[in-house]
């Protein structure tokens, strides 16, 4: 295997945890959905822990994307 087809199968290992990321910020929209047709007196409570879970997921994957990015041209 050449040193080309090694960093095409590390970047695709690391994007990998980009689709993770996807995967988390719809759960974490679905969880704050589901909270507040529960109680919507409790949104603006809600809603800001929500906004700060994506911030976070999403700081996750693009770090994964850096990653990629480093194995792919580094």
């Amino acid at each position: 295997m050449g040193t080309e087809a090694a960093r095409a199968i590390g970047a695709g290992l690391a994007a990998i945890g980009v689709a993770g990321a996807g995967v988390g910020i719809g759960h974490i929209f679905a969880a704050l959905v589901n909270s507040v047709a529960r109680n919507p007196a409790a949104r603006s409570q809600v809603f800001g822990l929500g906004i700060l879970g994506f911030a976070l997921t999403e700081a996750v994957a693009l770090y994964a994307l850096l990653i990629c990015f480093l194995v792919l041209f580094g």
